[in-house]
């Protein structure tokens, strides 16, 4: 890959991380909520996704996803389900101010929260596997090319999605009343909700 290939794709990876998505309601819920530092633990996550992701393209799997409509439907579905879960486990989150502290237990928790929220979303597969191959050069050694790949797109995912739990961070710090915490709540829950109910009825091509 050479320079100008991969400066291009930088660029499109900096377009895809400040578009909004479930990954930044995510971050910013949750550095709103918990802290920043639970907040990292959450968007690595989202960054174990996108390497299982950049995995299937490479081993072909996404054409597979993306051509076939039983495959698309089934992981879409599962991943209105997961978003629709967590809208409702937020909306019914106690207005209560949580510790910043983070036991292991809890480190867990939001690692597989992040994983999960990118994990399941099929749209992005399908976006990445339109998007990566167009930088890969195939007279080069594949590895390499999406190694470099793997570690731009989740460099850049970890500085944005930081910003956006940085954001959140700073304004839970305003949120002490209860019914300022029940009302936070509530919103990032219609986020989540909102975003299960548009991918459950999106197409591949949406």
């Amino acid at each position: 890959m050479t320079l100008a290939v991969w400066l291009g794709f930088l660029l499109a990876a900096i377009l895809i991380a400040v578009t909004p998505g479930p990954g930044a309601v995510l971050s910013i819920g949750t550095g709103m909520r918990d802290g920043y530092w639970s907040a990292l633990i959450t968007i690595l996550g989202l960054q174990a996704a996108f390497v299982v992701h950049l995995a299937i393209i490479a081993m072909g799997f996404g054409a597979l996803i993306a051509t076939s409509e039983s495959a698309f439907s089934v992981m879409k579905l599962i991943g209105a389900g997961y978003l629709l879960w967590l809208g409702i486990q937020k909306w019914r989150a106690p207005s209560v101010p949580l510790d910043v502290g983070c036991p292991t237990a809890r480190r867990t928790g939001f690692f597989l929260q992040g994983m999960l929220v990118n994990l399941t979303n099929p749209k992005a597969i399908i976006f990445i596997g339109a998007l990566v191959p167009q930088f890969i050069d195939p007279g080069r050694a594949q590895l390499q090319q999406y190694l470099l790949i793997a570690l731009t797109l989740c460099a850049t995912d970890i500085v944005v999605m930081s910003v956006y739990a940085l954001t959140g961070r700073r304004l839970g710090r305003w949120l002490h009343d209860p019914q300022e915490i029940r009302w936070q709540n509530r919103v990032f829950g219609g986020f989540f909700i909102s975003a299960g109910v548009f991918l459950a009825f999106s197409s591949r091509s949406a």
